[in-house]
C-alpha cells in the first residue's frame, strides 16, 4: 500500500466547535485542511450536523481517532471502525489516524496509556492495525505518542515504533511536539529520533504546545503556543523528508481564532522556506 501523503497538503487546523461559526462565516485562507475526532462528530445531527456537512463539502478533512485503543488487550471494537468508515464515506474524508497507545481495559480509561515496548506488543498491536486497515479498506496513520512511564521496556521507543509500523504496513502521523516532550522527559536526542523515523511513511504531522512542569519534565497538553525548539524540529523534519502536510493542535486554553491562524501561518512560512530551499538545491 502506498503512503497517504498526497491526500492532503499544506497547513491544517484541528476543528473545534468553539470557533466553528467563525470559520463558516469567514474561512481562513491559510488553512488547507481540517482535522476532527470522529467520536465527537459521528453522533451529531441538527444544526451542528448541517454545519459540519457544510464544512466537509468545501474543505479537505482528516479523522484523528481518540478511542480505538489500538494497543489494548480488550477485543477490537470493529463496530466502531465500521461507523468511522461510514462517516468518512459520507463526508468524503480520505485519511484516518490513531495513537500508538491504549485507553481501555475492561472499560474506557479516559487517558492515553503507553504500550510496553516489547516484541510481544509489536505483534499484538500490528495485527490490530492490520485488521483496522482491512475493515476500512485503506491504510491508516499511526501517531508517535507522549508517555511518562515505560513499563516492561525491552527496547527504546523508536525501535518499537518503527517495528510496529513496518509489521503493520501502515503510515505515520508524525507528532513533532511529542518527540520534543519525550526527548526531555526520557533524556534522548530529538533529532536522532527524527532521523530514524521512516520518512517515506509520513502521511502528515501534528505540532502543538506543552506545559513545562520542570526543566526535565514536560506535559503534552495541547494548551499553549508552540515553542521555538519545536518549530525548529519541524524545520529539521522538512529538511530530512521534504515538506509534508502539518496540522496545528490546540485542545485546551483555546485562544481567539486569530491567534490560531497566526500559528498556522507559521507552519506555512516554514513550509514555504523549505520548499524554496529544496527547489533551489534541485535546480
Amino acid at each position: 500500500m502506498r503512503t497517504n501523503r498526497n491526500l492532503i497538503h499544506g497547513a491544517g487546523l484541528g476543528l473545534r466547535r468553539a470557533f466553528l461559526n467563525q470559520i463558516i462565516a469567514a474561512p481562513p485562507a491559510s488553512v488547507d485542511f481540517y482535522e476532527v475526532a470522529p467520536e465527537n462528530w459521528i453522533p451529531l445531527g441538527g444544526r451542528l450536523g448541517k454545519q459540519f456537512r457544510h464544512m466537509t463539502e468545501r474543505f479537505a478533512f482528516v479523522c484523528h481517532g481518540l478511542s480505538l485503543s489500538i494497543g489494548s488487550t480488550d477485543p477490537l471494537d470493529e463496530q466502531f471502525v465500521l461507523e468511522v468508515k461510514r462517516f468518512m464515506a459520507e463526508h468524503g474524508i480520505k485519511l484516518y489516524s490513531e495513537h500508538l497507545s491504549y485507553c481501555s481495559k475492561g472499560g474506557h480509561l479516559y487517558d492515553l496509556m503507553p504500550i510496553p515496548f516489547t516484541s510481544e506488543a509489536i505483534g499484538h498491536v500490528a495485527a490490530r492495525i492490520r485488521r483496522v486497515q482491512e475493515l476500512l479498506e485503506q491504510r491508516i496513520a499511526i501517531e508517535n505518542v507522549s508517555y511518562y512511564a515505560a513499563p516492561g521496556q525491552e527496547m527504546d521507543e523508536i525501535t518499537f515504533f518503527n517495528a510496529v509500523v513496518d509489521e503493520a504496513d501502515c503510515d505515520v502521523l508524525l507528532d513533532v511536539n511529542n518527540i520534543y516532550v519525550n526527548s526531555v522527559n526520557h533524556g534522548y536526542d530529538a533529532e536522532a529520533f527524527l532521523r530514524a523515523i521512516p520518512g517515506e511513511r509520513i502521511a502528515y504531522a501534528h505540532i502543538a504546545g506543552h506545559y513545562r512542569e520542570a526543566d526535565d519534565f514536560l506535559i503534552d497538553t495541547h494548551g499553549a503556543d508552540v515553542i521555538d525548539p519545536v518549530w525548529k524540529l519541524l524545520g529539521k523534519a522538512y529538511e530530512l523528508y521534504g515538506v509534508f502536510p502539518t496540522l496545528l493542535e490546540r485542545d485546551f486554553e483555546i485562544p481567539p481564532l486569530d491567534a490560531l491562524i497566526h500559528e498556522v501561518g507559521t507552519i506555512r512560512t516554514i513550509q514555504d522556506a523549505w520548499q524554496t530551499h529544496h527547489t533551489q538545491r534541485s535546480a
